[in-house]
């Protein structure tokens, strides 16, 4: 079974993830500006929660944004060198389509009009359609102000 750890930091949340024997385990902490000092910390306390070491990952994901610059930067090079010193294979996922799956395993819904805030008065935005169990992207992601988002046409 695979033993899969996950990291985001792209929002002022911090969360870290395990999956592992299929019994999922996470850390989650708003706060802002100080991802860089929690994010390792949270994943030894999930590997010590889980009882297993750092080398039984066997692929590590992590939210590659959109998502403010910083915190998308820590998680890429934490997730780099992670990935690196153990020799395993890294799965960046959007954070909008994390927001999509959530609203589609928790509400049942198969359509998803997904937005962060990215500040100076814009979004981060997508739409997702349901498709084979999976959130999938109609159209594209996009920063914008509110005011200009239109949800797509339908196919």
């Amino acid at each position: 079974m695979t033993t899969l750890l996950a990291l985001d930091t792209a929002t002022e949340a911090c969360s870290v993830a395990l999956l592992h024997e299929g019994r999922v385990l996470g850390r989650y902490e708003v706060i802002p500006r100080l991802h860089a000092q929690r994010v390792l910390p949270m994943v030894q306390e999930l590997l010590g929660e889980a009882g297993i070491a750092l080398s039984a990952v066997d692929a590590i994901a992590f939210g590659r944004g959109p998502g403010a610059f910083t915190g998308v930067r820590i998680a890429v090079g934490v997730v780099q060198g992670l990935a690196f010193a153990l020799q395993r294979p890294v799965l960046p996922v959007s954070n909008l389509a994390l927001l999509a799956q959530r609203a589609h395993r928790e509400r049942g819904v198969g359509l998803v009009a997904a937005a962060i805030d990215a500040r100076m008065d814009e979004v981060y935005w997508g739409c997702y359609r349901l498709e084979a169990g999976e959130m999938r992207l109609a159209g594209a992601e996009a920063v914008l102000p509110p005011e200009r988002v239109e949800l797509p046409r339908a196919a």
